[in-house]
């Protein structure tokens, strides 16, 4: 089915619930939560937080405390470990 097809059958659907009011919220909030699981990412950061962990990154490389790796081998086993 495609998505113009889907759109379609979602509003042929809406107008039969639409005469029921008390399905009608059901769906809609219903709809209301997949929306938010769309917009709402946990993984995702402001630029401002994101440019805040780089400084911290690039201080903490300055000081020496950051982790080398010249052996791909050991980098994959270290992050493999995480």
């Amino acid at each position: 089915m495609t998505a113009l097809q889907m759109n379609a059958e979602l509003y042929r659907n809406l107008g039969i619930i639409a005469q029921d009011e008390n399905m009608l919220g059901k769906v809609v909030k219903y709809v209301s939560k997949l929306a938010k699981q769309m917009t709402d990412d946990p993984t995702c950061m402001s630029k401002e937080e994101f440019f805040a962990r780089v400084d911290k990154a690039s201080a903490r490389a300055a000081k020496g405390e950051g982790r080398l790796f010249s052996d791909p081998v050991k980098m994959n086993e270290w992050l493999n470990s995480l």
